[in-house]
């Protein structure tokens, strides 16, 4: 039995890593900005108060956070860390390296947290990339738009979720955007927990093909993929998820783990989970960002419902230093499915209404929003509704019942 440092909770309300914490048979010890953030939700609060000491830094300067988990350390000595948040990624790092325990080494995390600074970093390396710049002015903006011409995408060089990104396509885009253009710095967009954007934005060339998230574990510098998620989104300008099929890695991807692993080499990862998306272009693969943690939106639930193994029971083994997932058995691997419900309109939630099927391909049914919650289309992940996940011998058949089951949904805003 080990004692693990956890470090916040994805989304405020995601308990999957305390849960399999406990069924492993560790106990943990929880580092927050904000305590009060999980004990509104009683379902989260009862995971929370599990921990063996509640270590909260209103402030979260390093200073203070190191002082606060050493005392702990010296009480209750931690073998273990872990972090699923991008916010609290260089932090993370560092405390790991203070308190001598496996993680993503803190050269590595400042690189990271920053997607211009790694599209430098590949450049370098010689890895085939979409072109790309950085503005932080708006006469920068105008400027490189100009440099780099049509198509393109633009977001803050620290975001993540898919939130605040702007895409010109074409003449009547930028012409439509000129008044957005001239004002998007500063953007100071919250990020939670008192964190905001560093006002950086990323400019790239705007590809177009498939896109898919590759999900990647790493042990002293050793990587493993472990499936693909081909992603469909919903229709422009939304940059919301709409839903995706998780393919576990039966070997028959050495193409894409030569070029995942090559980007990961290439910017020091040398330990713990990656989420890495792509777009399948005309000529090959090409990056769309690293992702340096577990994957968020529930499809870490997706990934082990795929592999028939805890996800997140693999993350904490890993970072124990023990390497994960040696035992699968390909005969108990399924393609797994999701699908998102969405509020076709803005307003209030007044009513949703779930098919009330007995199905085994039915793996998990989860609404994130309740009646009297002020809704709206998904122009980001966060304004979704809830997801169906399915799991069956086949791609088509997981993914033709996730379809079925959003459909004889019912949602009723007002």
């Amino acid at each position: 039995m080990s004692h693990l440092l956890i470090i916040e909770l994805p989304g405020g309300n995601d308990t999957d890593i305390l849960e399999a914490a406990l069924r492993r048979g560790h106990t943990f010890s929880f580092l927050t900005q904000d305590l009060s953030v999980y004990q509104k939700y009683p379902k989260v609060k009862q995971w929370v108060d599990h921990a063996v000491e509640i270590i909260e830094s209103a402030s979260f300067s390093y200073e203070d956070i190191e002082a606060l988990v050493l005392n702990t350390n010296q009480r209750n000595k931690i073998d273990g860390l872990l972090c699923l948040l991008d916010i609290r990624l260089i932090e993370a790092s560092k405390l790991a390296k203070r308190l001598h325990v496996r993680y993503l080494n803190v050269e590595s995390a400042v690189l990271l947290r920053d997607k211009f600074s790694v599209r430098e970093r590949l450049r370098r390396s010689g890895i085939e990339q979409p072109d790309f710049a950085l503005a932080t002015t708006n006469q920068e903006v105008i400027e490189q738009i100009e440099t780099l011409g049509l198509p393109l995408l633009i977001k803050p060089s620290d975001g993540y979720g898919s939130q605040n990104i702007l895409t010109l396509e074409t003449q009547e885009d930028l012409v439509l955007a000129k008044e957005v253009l001239g004002s998007l710095l500063p953007i100071s967009a919250d990020y939670g927990l008192g964190v905001r954007s560093n006002d950086r934005l990323l400019l790239e060339r705007y590809m177009r093909g498939t896109l898919i998230g590759c999900d990647v574990l790493t042990l002293d510098g050793k990587h493993k993929l472990l499936g693909i998620n081909e992603k469909l989104m919903f229709s422009p300008p939304s940059f919301a998820i709409r839903g995706g099929c998780f393919v576990p890695n039966r070997g028959e991807w050495a193409e894409f783990e030569s070029y995942l692993f090559s980007i990961l080499d290439a910017v020091g990862f040398d330990c713990g989970a990656t989420h890495i998306e792509l777009i399948v272009t005309a000529s090959g693969p090409r990056l769309v960002e690293i992702n340096p943690r577990l994957v968020g939106a529930k499809i870490p639930r997706l990934i082990s419902y795929a592999l028939n193994r805890s996800i997140h029971e693999a993350l904490i083994d890993l970072h124990l230093g023990v390497w994960p997932l040696d035992d699968l058995n390909l005969q108990e691997m399924r393609p797994s499915a999701t699908r998102w419900l969405i509020s076709p309109t803005n307003g209030v939630l007044q009513q949703v209404e779930l098919p009330n099927w007995e199905h085994a391909g039915i793996k998990c049914v989860e609404m994130l929003k309740n009646t009297g919650d002020q809704v709206a289309y998904p122009y980001e992940n966060a304004q979704r509704l809830g997801y169906v996940m399915t799991s069956a011998e086949s791609r088509v058949e997981a993914e033709e019942l996730a379809e079925r089951f959003i459909t004889d949904s019912r949602v009723v805003v007002t």
